[in-house]
Order: C-alpha cells, then sequence, then structure tokens
C-alpha cells in the first residue's frame, strides 16, 4: 500500500522560515536605535520580506522543477541572466561567510580573551581555518554535511536568542538601572543617511525566503496555508529580531557590531554573580553557530553547479569527487571567501571590516533580487496559462505593486551600501574612506566580472 504523502502545516512551514533568516550575528547592528529600531524592522518586513516569500513562493509552486534561482531567471530572460543571477547568489553567499563566520571568531574570543575580538590578526586567521575545516567537512558527502547541521538552529540561535529575553525580562522586573530610553519619542528614528544606512543590514537579516519557498508546494493547500505560514513567521521573526535588540539595548547601549552578543551576555551574567555562565554561552554559541554555518557551505554551490547547464561556466569547475560533491566549486569559494576576509587586515578597525564585507554582502543580494523580482513579473505577464498553485492575489496589478516594492527596496539598499555608517566618523580619515571605498568597488567589479564577460560553450556529454 503506497504511504499517505504527510503536509506541511502553517507552524511546520514557519518554522522552517524562521530557521532560515533569524540569525543573532544580525540583533547588534540595531542596538543602538534602542526603539527607534522598530520602524526600521517594519518597513523592512512589509516591502522586502513579505514581497520576497510571496513571490518566491508563486514561482516555487508554478515551476517547482525550475530549483530556484537559474530556472525562474532564465525563464524569463534566458539562459545568459539565468546564469548572471545564479552567480550574484553564490557571490552573495561567498561574501556573507566572512561575516557570519566574524560572529562565530569573536564568540571563540570570549572562550579565550575577550579583547582579541578586536584583534585582526586573531580574527582573520580564525575565520579563515573555520571556513576552510567546514569546506573539507563538505568534501565528505551531505549525510556528514547534514548530520553536523541538525544542531545548528536550536544551540546557535534559539536557546541565546531566548536567554538574552529573558535576562533582560529578569533585569527589568529586578529594577535594575537600564540604557533603553522607552518613550514615545525615542520611536521616531534619526533619519540622517550615517545613520539610514544600517536599513540595509536590516534588509539582509530578512533575506533567504527563496529558500523556504520550495515548501510551499508540500502543503495540502498552497493558497491557504503559505499566506497563513507567511504571517505567523513574520510575526515570530519580527519577534525575535525586535525583542532581542531591544533586550541589548536595555544593558549595552553602545555596542560591537562584531561580538555585541557576547558583550550583552557578559553584562548580565557578571551582574547576577554567574561570570562562569558567559563561557558556558560562548561554548554552546560556537557548537550551534559551526553547525548552522555547515549549511550555508553547500547549498550555494549546489546551486551553481546546476547553472552548469548554460554552458558558461569553465568546463573545470564541474568536477565533482565520489561523494558526488561539487569539489571544484567548493575549493574556489573557500579562495574567494579567504581574500575577502583580507578586509580585516586593509580596514582599521575589526567592525569596520566586518561592515565593508557586510555592504558588499547587501549589494550581491540586491543585485540577485532585483532579478528575480523582475523575473516574476515578466513570467506572469509572458506565461498567464500556468498553473499556479500559490498566486499573488490582485492579478498583474497585485504582482507588480509587491514585485515593484521589492525592486524599488533592493536598488535602494544597493545605493545605500557605498555609504559608511555615521559610527565610524572617527576611524574613516579621507584616506581610510577612499580604502574602503576602493575596496568595496574593486569587491564588486572583480567577483561580478566572470558572469559577465564569459563566453557559452558548448556542453558535450560524458
Amino acid at each position: 500500500m503506497k504511504p499517505t504523502k504527510r503536509f506541511l502545516g502553517v507552524f511546520s512551514l514557519a518554522l522552517i522560515n524562521v530557521a532560515a533568516i533569524v540569525s543573532l550575528r544580525n540583533l547588534s547592528f540595531m542596538v543602538e536605535y534602542g526603539f527607534s529600531a522598530v520602524p526600521f524592522y517594519i518597513a523592512a518586513s512589509l516591502l522586502f520580506f513579505i514581497p520576497t516569500a510571496l513571490v518566491c513562493a508563486e514561482l516555487a509552486t508554478a515551476w517547482p522543477e525550475a530549483i530556484g534561482i537559474y530556472g525562474w531567471v532564465a525563464r524569463a530572460f534566458g539562459p545568459r541572466i539565468g546564469f548572471v543571477a545564479q552567480w550574484m547568489n553564490w557571490m552573495f553567499s561567498i561574501a556573507s561567510f566572512p561575516t557570519v563566520l566574524t560572529f562565530l571568531a569573536a564568540t571563540i574570543a570570549y572562550l579565550i580573551e575577550p579583547s582579541l575580538a578586536q584583534n585582526k590578526h586573531f580574527m582573520f586567521f580564525t575565520v579563515v581555518i573555520i571556513f576552510w575545516v567546514l569546506t573539507l567537512i563538505n568534501f565528505l558527502g551531505m549525510k556528514t554535511s547534514t548530520t553536523l547541521s541538525t544542531v545548528g538552529a536550536f544551540l546557535g540561535t534559539v536557546i541565546p536568542g531566548c536567554l538574552i529575553i529573558l535576562l533582560a525580562l529578569i533585569w527589568l522586573l529586578l529594577g535594575k538601572p537600564i540604557e533603553l530610553d522607552v518613550s514615545s519619542n525615542a520611536l521616531i528614528p534619526n533619519w540622517s543617511l550615517g545613520n539610514f544606512v544600517f536599513f540595509g543590514a536590516v534588509v539582509l537579516g530578512l533575506a533567504g525566503m527563496e529558500m523556504s519557498a520550495f515548501y510551499a508546494n508540500e502543503t495540502e493547500h498552497p493558497k491557504k496555508v503559505y499566506p497563513k505560514a507567511i504571517l505567523l513567521s513574520t510575526l515570530l521573526i519580527l519577534g525575535i529580531s525586535i525583542l532581542g535588540s531591544l533586550a541589548m539595548a536595555v544593558v549595552v547601549p553602545k555596542i560591537s557590531i562584531v561580538s555585541g552578543v557576547m558583550q550583552v551576555f557578559n553584562v548580565f551574567f557578571n551582574d547576577f554573580g554567574m561570570g562562569w555562565a558567559v563561557k558556558l554561552i560562548a561554548l554552546l554559541a560556537i557548537i550551534g553557530s559551526f553547525a548552522g554555518n555547515n549549511t550555508w557551505i553547500i547549498g550555494p554551490a549546489k546551486g551553481l553547479h546546476h547553472a552548469l547547464v548554460t554552458g558558461y561556466m569553465p568546463k573545470w569547475l564541474s568536477h565533482k569527487n565520489k561523494h558526488d560533491q561539487p569539489v571544484a566549486i567548493l575549493f574556489v569559494q573557500a579562495i574567494l571567501g579567504t581574500i575577502l576576509a583580507l578586509a580585516f587586515y586593509v580596514m582599521p578597525s575589526v567592525d569596520l571590516a566586518f561592515w565593508l564585507v557586510t555592504a558588499i554582502t547587501t549589494q550581491f543580494a540586491m543585485a540577485m533580487y532585483v532579478l528575480v523580482f523582475a523575473a516574476a513579473i515578466k513570467l506572469r505577464k509572458n506565461h498567464p496559462e500556468v498553473q499556479r498553485p500559490y498566486q499573488i492575489p490582485g492579478g498583474m496589478l497585485g504582482m507588480i505593486v509587491f514585485a515593484g516594492s521589492g525592486i524599488g527596496i533592493c536598488c535602494l539598499c544597493f545605493a545605500l551600501g557605498f555609504i559608511p555608517p555615521e559610527q565610524f566618523k572617527q576611524v574613516l580619515t579621507l584616506d581610510n574612506l577612499f580604502l574602503f571605498e576602493g575596496y568595496l568597488i574593486a569587491g564588486l567589479i572583480l567577483f561580478s566580472l566572470p558572469a559577465l564577460v564569459c563566453k557559452q560553450q558548448s556542453l558535450n556529454p560524458e
């Protein structure tokens, strides 16, 4: 007897979205804003997060065989543009590795000596070593990789995130002094350009819905289940992000964007006479973060390998090992990530280096999403006959409104990436500013060039 297919429910689908998007490393960006961070999160959710979720759900359910970014964009604009979109997705992932691993390296520093989190030599070598170790683990096959990744979200995000919020509540209940301004005026952001640039980091922190969209077909009634799951996951993701940032702002008004989470734990536990717990939570976060980061090493590499059907990539990049892993792509990925990590040596501070790589990551991500939103509009117009188990409501106008808002926000965040945040004014001399912009522009050009100039080759079957 054929087993009955088990469908995902609203709560299961919402948790998939939370696991794909929420990360503690993003909380530090908005701590200095206090309550004024709330409008940033709400705007990013309405104008980017929800449109991304809905657009990707329609594309994933209409073309389930497309296997993601390349398939969607190629159907709309042809294989060449589809390959460019997939390449941008790969570059977005590579650029994000140093920022993700910097959080892990800063947590390791708290086990050894907290001041090491601002030591560029320690941060560079720790990030690079972890990157290469994770790459080699993925050479061993998906079973080994998946086993390691299963504990990541729970240990590295759920426990520390909930603990920060719980400790802040205890702090408030005990009547201890707080650094957070809770007045109504505090909800109004400072709209100076130097502060507004952090909006790009908030948007980047809500990226990733294209991954969970593939599960829309695993629901019994996509038109009913998926919108409810999006609403629930939006509330959960915003709740964790906003409450987490505010919980940190309760005790630390000025924070390092690299090691901020551990700074907050240090204040909480030392005040409660539990200094020993700082190293315990650091160890827990290291194990969880190491496992969670492992997933992101192989995913983008496999996505790019799928784009080999275009013929735009050099054939040697298609090499796989006996475990069917794309080792050539993984190897190149690790080299490019190492080059990006050199920002720790180039920039005058670890925090500025972290922000620089974050800016590059944001710009690659926004370029990719622009192509995805544009593809959704064109496919709705050119292929109205295709059955869409989930379809954005409102007809063509609804699609233009949702995808159009996504395109507008992506273009804004791309431009904001060139502006350093106001908090780095003291270290950004004129020479350092030119260095910042030069590294950013050179990184964008050099990492985009292969996708733009390579010519299509014939692919002979082996």
